[in-house]
C-alpha cells in the first residue's frame, strides 16, 4: 500500500514537471521575431547629364535709337506705337523746305564754281603758247595757273556741300535703320528737333531672336573643371539651353554663346551669354528668367527616390538600406543635384547597394525586414522577361 502511493506521488511529479517545461517553450514561440515587408531598390549607376539653373534676363538682340539727324519741326509720325517695322520704313517726316532751299543754293554754287573754272583754263590755254614766245610774262602764266587750280578746288567743295545738301534733305525723312518692334514716340508732330543735338524720336528693339545674360559664380566654374580634370566628370559638347520664364510654366530652348574672359571684381561671377528664338514676341527684353545649363555628364551617378532620402535633426540626408540578415542600418549620404523625382546620391551609396523606398513609417536601425521590390518595378516589362 504504502509502494503504491509513492508512485502515484511520483507521477503526479513528473506529470507537473512536464507541464512545467511546455510553458515556456510555448511563450519563446509567441514572441518569435516578425520580418517586416519593406520595398527596396537596388542601386545602380547611371550616367548623368548634371545641371545648373541660374538666374537670367533676356536682351534685344540689337537696339536702335532713332534720332532726328537735322534741324526742323516734325511733320508726321508715320508708324504705330509697339509695332513691327522692317528696315527702311519711314517712321517720322521733318519739314523738308529748308533743306530743299539748301540744296537749291548749294547746286547754284556749284555751278558759279565750275564756270570759274572754265574762264580759268581758257586763261591758261591761251598763255600756254604765248609764254613760249615771250608774249605774255611768266609771271602772268603763273598766276592763270594758280587761278585754276584755285577753281577746281573751290569746285570739289562745292560737289561736298552739294553732297550734304543732298544728304541733309534725305535725312528729313526718318526711317529705321533696323527691323524690330519700335516702342512708344518720344516726340510729336509739331516739336522741333535736331536743334544743337540729336534728337531722340523712338527706339527699336530686334526680338528675334533674343539674347539671354545670366551669370555662374566663378568657384563652382572652377570646380567644374577640377572635376573634369579629375574624370569625375566627362565633357560634353552639348552647348543647349533651356530658360523658364519665372513665376510661370513656360520654357524655351536655345544655345551657348559665349562666357566672359572676366570675373566681375565686384561680385566674383562670371557672365554667360544664351541665345533663344522669340518667333511669337513672348520674351521682352528686362523680362527674369530661370536657364538651365549643362554642366558635363557624370557617367557613374546614383540616383535614389527622393521619399528614400530623410533627414535628421542635425540636417544630415540619410537613407536606409538592408545590411547583413536582413536588418536595418542607417547610411548617412551626401545629395547632389535634383533629378526630377529622384536625389543624386555623391557619397555613402555603392553600387548593389538595397536601398528601402517604401514602408519606411516607424522603421528602425536594427529592425528585421523582408526585402521586395517595388510594385511598379516588379510590374515592368523588364521584370516580366
Amino acid at each position: 500500500m504504502g509502494n503504491l502511493r509513492a508512485v502515484g506521488m511520483a507521477g503526479s511529479l513528473a506529470v507537473a514537471i512536464a507541464l512545467a517545461g511546455c510553458g515556456p517553450a510555448n511563450d519563446q514561440a509567441s514572441v518569435a521575431e516578425v520580418a517586416r515587408p519593406v520595398e527596396v531598390l537596388a542601386v545602380k549607376t547611371e550616367p548623368l547629364a548634371l545641371t545648373s539653373e541660374l538666374p537670367g534676363r533676356v536682351e534685344p538682340m540689337r537696339v536702335a535709337e532713332v534720332r532726328a539727324r537735322v534741324p526742323g519741326i516734325v511733320m508726321q509720325k508715320r508708324f504705330e506705337e509697339g509695332a513691327d517695322v522692317k528696315a527702311g520704313d519711314l517712321l517720322f517726316q521733318i519739314d523738308p523746305a529748308p533743306l530743299k532751299a539748301a540744296l537749291s543754293r548749294a547746286e547754284g554754287e556749284l555751278a558759279r564754281t565750275q564756270s570759274v573754272v572754265l574762264e580759268a583754263q581758257a586763261r591758261v590755254k591761251r598763255y600756254e603758247p604765248l609764254v613760249k614766245i615771250e608774249a605774255v610774262s611768266q609771271q602772268d602764266f603763273d598766276s592763270a595757273t594758280a587761278d585754276l587750280r584755285n577753281a577746281q578746288a573751290t569746285t570739289r567743295s562745292a560737289q561736298a556741300d552739294l553732297q550734304s545738301a543732298r544728304l541733309n534733305l534725305g535725312y528729313a525723312s526718318v526711317t529705321a535703320p533696323i527691323s524690330g518692334r519700335v516702342g512708344r514716340a518720344l516726340v510729336t508732330e509739331g516739336a522741333l528737333v535736331g536743334q544743337g543735338d540729336a534728337t531722340l524720336m523712338a527706339r527699336i528693339q530686334q526680338l528675334d531672336p533674343v539674347y539671354v545674360d545670366f551669370t555662374q559664380s566663378a568657384a563652382d566654374a572652377l570646380r567644374l573643371r577640377e572635376s573634369l580634370k579629375d574624370g569625375k566628370l566627362s565633357a560634353t559638347d552639348n552647348k543647349a539651353l533651356s530658360i523658364r520664364v519665372d513665376g510661370t510654366a513656360y520654357e524655351r530652348q536655345g544655345a551657348l554663346m559665349f562666357t566672359d574672359v572676366a570675373v566681375d571684381r565686384g561680385t566674383g561671377q562670371v557672365s554667360l551669354r544664351g541665345k533663344f528664338a522669340n518667333t511669337d514676341g513672348v520674351l521682352l527684353p528686362g523680362m527674369f528668367v530661370r536657364v538651365r545649363t549643362p554642366q558635363g555628364t557624370d557617367n557613374q551617378a546614383i540616383l535614389v527616390p527622393q521619399r528614400s532620402v530623410q533627414r535628421g535633426s542635425d540636417g544630415v540626408a540619410q537613407v536606409m538600406v538592408v545590411g547583413v540578415d536582413d536588418r536595418v542600418e542607417s547610411r548617412n549620404v551626401v545629395t547632389g543635384a535634383m533629378q526630377g523625382s529622384r536625389w543624386q546620391i555623391s557619397e555613402g551609396l555603392k553600387a548593389g547597394d538595397q536601398v528601402i523606398v517604401g514602408g519606411l513609417t516607424g522603421l528602425q536601425p536594427g529592425a528585421k525586414v523582408a526585402p521586395a521590390q517595388p510594385h511598379a518595378q516588379a510590374q515592368s516589362p523588364e521584370s516580366k522577361q
